[in-house]
């Protein structure tokens, strides 16, 4: 009797588990089988799942009607520099945040995580006036920038939590050797956190790479475009190339889908490291 309730127990689990799955994988594939469909198949009523022939014309058209190529790369430029400037400011004030003792420390994390909770709208005119008045609207910096404040505070929230579990014997033990604090930091205590800080990275990328409201209303060049603008913007006033939008959209997510694939062992050492104590 109980071998068999345990049975249905996890019948339903993986069941759920499964219909999870697939409400999660429905759009992306909805998406590439639309982006491999001819033409005539794509608004056919009722719709097909399945395309009657494998059409790459819709990638093609991308990459020669569209500058797409521009845009990947605009997106891989600002993505990855503000990932990198966040994460190493990021885990600088984590660690400081962690380690070292002064007032209003909890009140300072609590400003923090109220930062992140912005929403893009309501700063967007005055970035847009402080960028401007800079010349750095239709710039890489104008993008880095503002990606750089809004992935700041996350960074530093999470990354805080990281270093507080690690034990404080490594610091006490290299500060006998003679280390210096950068050394400690970066030598001794980022490594430790290694896992922590891919996990961290992927998120603020993955954030920077679909930013959409900052990326729309600071670059109006067409030449500095992110994918996201630019997938958004092709339809024009009279038609909407649902099979161009769809190859985008796939050619988009594949460089996320791979960093998750490529790291996806650090990133679950990553999310478990915040649990251990000691």
């Amino acid at each position: 009797m109980k071998h068999a309730k345990n049975l249905i127990v996890n019948i339903l689990f993986y069941s759920a588990v499964l219909l999870f799955i697939v409400v999660l994988l429905l759009p992306f594939v909805w998406q590439f089988l639309t982006s491999i469909k001819p033409l005539n198949e794509i608004s056919a009523m009722p719709a097909k799942w399945l395309p009657s022939a494998f059409n790459v014309q819709f990638y093609i058209n991308i990459f020669t009607k569209h500058p797409f190529g521009n845009y990947l790369m605009n997106s891989a430029i600002v993505a990855v520099s503000a990932t990198l400037i966040s994460i190493l400011i990021g885990a600088s004030a984590a660690y400081a945040l962690a380690r070292l003792r002064f007032r209003f420390k909890k009140p300072l994390l609590m400003a923090i995580l109220c930062i992140s909770m912005f929403p893009t709208i309501a700063t967007l005119s005055p970035i847009y006036l402080l960028l401007r008045s800079l010349k750095l609207l239709n710039t890489y910096q104008g993008l880095i920038l503002p990606y750089i404040v809004f992935s700041l505070p996350m960074a530093i929230w999470l990354l805080t939590n990281f270093f507080s579990q690690l034990p404080k014997g490594f610091e006490e033990a290299a500060s006998i050797d003679g280390a210096t604090w950068a050394d400690i930091f970066f030598r001794i205590m980022l490594p430790l956190i290694k896992p922590a800080v891919f996990s961290v990275g992927l998120l603020v990328f993955i954030n920077c790479w679909n930013e959409y409201l900052y990326a729309l209303s600071f670059v109006t060049d067409t030449r500095m475009r992110t994918v996201p603008v630019g997938i958004a913007l092709l339809p024009s006033n009279y038609q909407l190339p649902w099979g161009d939008v769809s190859a985008a959209s796939v050619v988009a997510t594949v460089p996320l889908i791979t960093l998750v694939l490529v790291f996806q062992k650090r990133i679950v050492a990553g999310l478990t490291t915040g649990g251990i104590k000691g």
